[in-house]
């Protein structure tokens, strides 16, 4: 899911000077019952708390990529792990994708390269008057030179919708036969987009700000949509549930970004991806 670790996220790229948690523990996820998930992201200080994510999740928040874009073996979304971590002094929390990645290579041992891939996506772009208003200043926001306030993300799914808290009152929310956005920039607001789509979603606005709007949508897309975020999430359903993709499309929320001044179109576009050459399914002991 690096969907949830966006805002923490700065570019992973390989040669780049090797960070690492001053401490670390790894511990598998407990299984839950039902079709829901529950993923959280708590940083507080130099302590980091990340729960129920896949090593699918976790290679993608540390490369800063979507799961599409990582090749590897099948078992890689299966198992789900708690980390919690400490950051070194000194280090900015805007590397913790970086430790994840050396967490990645020296407990798992994972080995990697980096290619690139032309996919076929649903881009974002502008179609005309933007009639969108950029989010209101946060009054609250700390001073310059104050220590960072503690972030939390977390995210929630299962039949009644998806709801994500993107931490600095940023959230997003599929529930109710509506979408609500809130604080978002585009190019986050078409990662959280991909869930709902059989392609990625890619933004190609060059929009910079913080948007907050809401679209109404059809019940039938709204059901077919949240059947597809299953689907891309790994939950196997009964094949009653996937012929309910067949009766709706994403046609009433396409129609209310157009109203919106945003256009969703079908293009080819390269992509990074990362292939995992090897790893192992368990971590070395804490």
């Amino acid at each position: 899911m690096r969907a949830l670790l966006t805002l923490l996220c700065a570019t992973a790229a390989f040669g780049q000077p090797r960070y690492e948690f001053e401490v670390a523990s790894i511990k598998p996820s407990a299984i839950r019952s039902d079709n829901s998930v529950d993923i959280g992201v708590h940083i507080d200080g130099a302590q980091v708390h990340i729960s129920t994510l896949s090593l699918r999740d976790y290679i993608g928040a540390a490369y800063r990529i979507r799961p599409y874009q990582i090749t590897g073996p099948d078992w890689l979304p299966q198992t789900k792990f708690e980390v919690d971590a400490k950051i070194p002094d000194g280090v900015p929390r805007d590397k913790v994708p970086e430790m994840i990645q050396s967490l990645l290579e020296d407990r798992f041992q994972m080995k990697a390269h980096r290619t690139s891939k032309e996919f076929p996506v649903y881009a974002i772009t502008v179609a005309g008057p933007l009639k969108l208003k950029e989010s209101p200043v946060d009054a609250n926001a700390p001073a310059a030179g104050t220590p960072p306030p503690a972030v939390q993300i977390a995210a929630s799914g299962g039949p009644g919708g998806v709801n994500m808290n993107m931490g600095g009152g940023a959230s997003f929310r599929f529930a109710d036969n509506r979408l609500e956005v809130v604080k978002l920039t585009f190019p986050v607001l078409a990662d959280r987009l991909a869930m709902f789509f059989d392609k990625p979603v890619v933004d190609q606005t060059g929009l910079t700000g913080r948007y907050d709007f809401a679209i109404d949508l059809a019940p039938e897309d709204y059901r077919a949509m949240l059947i597809r975020s299953a689907v891309n999430a790994g939950v196997v359903l009964p094949p009653q549930a996937l012929q309910l993709l067949e009766g709706g499309n994403a046609a009433s929320l396409i129609g209310g970004m157009r109203d919106l001044g945003i256009k969703m179109e079908a293009r080819k576009a390269p992509l990074d991806v990362v292939v995992i050459d090897s790893m192992n399914k368990a971590p070395s002991g804490n």
